[in-house]
């Protein structure tokens, strides 16, 4: 059963709003500029849906001998919208030998999750708010627009940043 109160859509948008507002003031990451990881892990591929496979084993082959499951799909959840983005969007104009990178970094207190594209940058800032502001009651039924949604709930820190290089990095860090 769906709730159709326009209150109850406003009370969730405001409550996912003042939950980042909080993550932007108190950032559990400050400290970590000097931290070097326990363990990190880097894989390059084809701009291509169908290697999701390989991104995913890869991840499951990292993490799982390291956390705690719950955490593991949470932050496998992040990584695969993430990627699909960036196929999807990122490299929608793109030739498929395009590489899309990323990179899997555990710290004592946090996973560091990293995926670099080559596509036009987009301000992440002003996309969440709008799918934030169009928050469909029935969410998880949707086919798409979910991505940015999920990634910034499941994590602690996400953002999206222009490198000099000309590539785009999408950030992701996750208090364990």
């Amino acid at each position: 059963m769906h709730n159709k109160n326009p209150l109850s859509k406003y009370f969730w948008l405001c409550l996912v709003k003042i939950v980042a507002l909080f993550k932007k003031a108190w950032n559990p990451f400050r400290f970590m500029d000097n931290e070097n990881p326990l363990q990190q892990s880097r894989l390059k591929v084809k701009t291509d849906l169908q290697a999701l496979t390989e991104v995913l084993q890869w991840f499951e082959q990292f993490t799982s001998p390291l956390l705690p499951k719950q955490f593991c799909w949470q932050c496998q959840l992040a990584l695969v919208e993430g990627f699909t983005n960036a196929v999807r969007h990122a490299h929608r104009d793109l030739p498929q030998t395009t590489p899309i990178e990323l990179e899997l970094k555990v710290f004592a207190h946090c996973v560091e999750m990293r995926i670099w594209d080559q596509g036009q940058p987009f301000e992440l800032e002003a996309q969440l708010n709008e799918a934030l502001r169009w928050l469909p009651p029935d969410l998880l039924e949707q086919e798409g627009g979910r991505g940015l949604i999920f990634m910034h709930q499941l994590t602690d820190e996400l953002s999206y940043s222009r490198l000099s290089d000309q590539r785009n990095c999408l950030l992701m860090r996750k208090q364990r």
